[in-house]
């Protein structure tokens, strides 16, 4: 079971970090995302229970503090933790490589962190495969869809639940193709 207090803990500093961000082409605060990605990992964790649920759920909350928040590793790590700091770490990509090499580079990164980690990385592209921004050509949808099959291959072992549900959302997904 993930730890309440660390929940609210963990809610509140993303929300905090995050601030007036919102989603990409939606007026919903970024927070929104977290927490969907959040409830994704609390539902496989309901399913199965094995997983240590409170670092994967604190991962999620924060996963997108250092790459879109400017949060530094060494912050999370003296508010979260190593495991964290180090699972946030993994689930962010590094901006300096070239974009292409990105996604690699970051699924790499995960494949060596515990299972509790590389769930989260299912659990937010199952999230993300919702209607995409308005702006999106067909291409990057397209795209998008695409490396959604990359992440499964990589990381779909971490958990049989979320790996289904991740290919359902990306068969869903061609409606916006």
């Amino acid at each position: 079971m993930w730890n309440a207090d660390r929940y609210v803990k963990t809610l509140d500093f993303a929300t905090r970090v995050h601030g007036d961000q919102k989603i990409p082409g939606s007026t919903a605060p970024y927070v929104v995302h977290l927490v969907k990605v959040a409830a994704e990992v609390q539902h496989a964790w309901a399913h199965s229970r094995d997983f240590d649920a409170d670092l994967a759920v604190t991962c999620a909350l924060l996963h997108d503090s250092v790459e879109d928040a400017g949060v530094t590793v060494e912050q999370l790590e003296a508010e979260f933790g190593k495991a964290v700091a180090a699972g946030v770490s993994a689930l962010t990509k590094n901006g300096a490589l070239p974009k292409p090499e990105q996604m690699g580079d970051s699924l790499e990164r995960l494949q060596a962190q515990p299972k509790d980690v590389q769930l989260v990385k299912l659990a937010d592209r199952i999230t993300t495969l919702e209607e995409p921004p308005h702006y999106w050509t067909k291409e990057k949808r397209l795209a998008y869809r695409d490396e959604a099959k990359v992440i499964l291959d990589a990381l779909g072992s971490a958990h049989a639940g979320l790996a289904q549900r991740l290919e359902a959302r990306r068969a869903a997904y061609l409606a916006f193709c």
